[in-house]
């Protein structure tokens, strides 16, 4: 069970709405066929709810102290176990018998997913605006123990509570899949399975699966739900336009798209617990500290023999070697950027120098006339911001805009290839530092241990 709240910045009825407008969405209620109600039109059951609160405090005088407008209850069924209009029936049920009859509710019922569930929504005031609803403790065990009776009533599985033990200590999810892989999969089946003969014909069958298209420089497409467009060239190698029109012309082969699960950290770093229990945290928290760092320990020494790394001083070296590369590294990097923006911000320069050079040279001619500065101020201080610009790089003669565009793409090559480079540098040198602070905190807690046992 949830209390729905106001939402800062938002009224009491606009949150109604957004609330019950998502629980009736005719997408996931077969067009509002799955939604009933009771006490209330499922049409405007959220000016129904406000009407019975400007009733209440009519009739009591009291204003509403909580920002509590409504409740919800969620209902789920084992997937292939119920139809959708018998879900319906049981969460109307759960509703009338959880509130007696004496609150508004309406009951929708879902089926996007798997699962069919239930989303029930009562309002926070009774039918006769004369009370509010008490939520008390334990009201969500209240209404699950509820919720189960009525599914035994009918027939239908529960969820057993196992002991502690004997539970699933952690739910293994799939791994979600974004827009850009389902976008890979269906690119791969038109190539793989389809076969357009050309790349017009490639994007018609897009366009069959729900995908709206965008023509221009670069072709971008977008999905159902999809808030942005996705250029074909950013899908990663083998999805670019030259590369699927490639491969429609039969000049190269297409490999299907294989994801690349993030790599898992090794281990982390150790938990300072004296540190921690300074602070004041519990006991409890010591036990599993206590518990984490023998882990992460374990990993760590894992690590070093993979590493071959057999002493102290050795991780120490090959540590300070990694920071060196990496920085080193950074700097090369940083320095590649720093010349771009040089590049970028004297080609700008140049440009403006060459277009507004005519205007200056009438503006001189005219003995620096005030009244032709003020009818051409926007040329002339681009011009003059040139020449300063120039003067202060200390440029005797000015480089063609094309040396400076094949230089700028030499520079802007190079940045992306050493990237990889880069990121592995770092993985390493991280990797290596915290394997060295897990090494050294651990002895520095052993000897601590050790010193402490001795003055006993």
């Amino acid at each position: 069970m949830i209390a729905l709240h106001k939402n800062k910045g938002k009224s009491v009825a606009a949150c109604l709405k957004s609330r019950t407008d998502y629980a009736q969405n005719p997408d996931k209620t077969q067009q509002g066929e799955l939604v009933s109600s009771y006490e209330c039109s499922p049409l405007t059951v959220d000016e129904e709810f406000m009407l019975s609160k400007r009733q209440y405090e009519l009739a009591t005088g009291r204003r509403q102290k909580s920002d509590v407008i409504a409740y919800q209850i969620r209902q789920s069924f084992k997937p292939g176990e119920i139809t959708a209009e018998e879900a319906n029936k049981v969460g109307y049920e759960l509703a009338m018998r959880f509130t007696k009859g004496k609150y508004a509710f309406i009951v929708a019922t879902h089926t996007d997913r798997e699962h069919i569930h239930n989303h029930i929504i009562y309002n926070s005031t009774a039918l006769d605006s004369t009370r509010k609803f008490r939520d008390f403790l334990l009201s969500g065990l209240a209404v699950q123990r509820l919720s189960d009776l009525i599914c035994l009533e009918h027939q239908l599985s529960v969820i057993e509570i196992k002991p502690y033990r004997e539970r699933q200590k952690r739910t293994l999810y799939p791994p979600r899949e974004s827009n850009r892989d389902k976008l890979c999969a269906v690119i791969d089946n038109i190539l793989l399975n389809e076969r357009p003969a050309n790349f017009e014909g490639f994007l018609q069958k897009l366009e069959q699966q729900g995908y709206e298209i965008k023509r221009g420089k670069y072709t971008s497409v977008k999905g159902t739900r999809q808030k942005r467009f996705i250029r074909f060239r950013t899908l990663g190698a083998g999805y670019s336009e030259d590369e699927i029109k490639a491969v429609l012309e039969g000049k190269a082969k297409h490999q299907p798209y294989q994801r690349t699960l993030p790599k898992e950290q090794p281990f982390q770093l150790l938990v300072d617990i004296q540190g921690k229990m300074a602070e004041g945290k519990s006991a409890g928290y010591k036990k599993w500290a206590t518990k984490f760092n023998l882990k992460e320990m374990s990993k760590t020494l894992l690590f070093l023999q993979e590493q071959k790394i057999s002493s102290a001083e050795e991780l120490r070296e090959r540590a300070a070697a990694a920071t060196e590369r990496y920085h080193t590294m950074g700097d090369s990097i940083k320095a590649a950027e720093a010349r771009l923006t040089e590049i970028a911000v004297l080609k700008t320069h140049i440009i403006n120098y060459a277009k507004t050079r005519p205007v200056y040279d009438a503006y001189r001619k005219s003995g620096y006339s005030k009244k032709f500065l003020e009818a051409h101020r926007e040329e002339i201080t681009l011009h003059k911001a040139a020449k300063a610009a120039f003067d202060e790089a200390g440029l005797q003669k000015l480089p063609k805009v094309k040396e400076l565009d094949a230089e700028f793409a030499e520079l802007l090559t190079k940045k992306k290839a050493s990237y990889p480079d880069y990121r592995k540098a770092r993985n390493e040198m991280q990797e290596l530092v915290r394997a060295q602070k897990n090494i050294e905190r651990f002895f520095a807690e052993e000897k601590d241990t050790t010193e402490k046992t001795q003055t006993r």
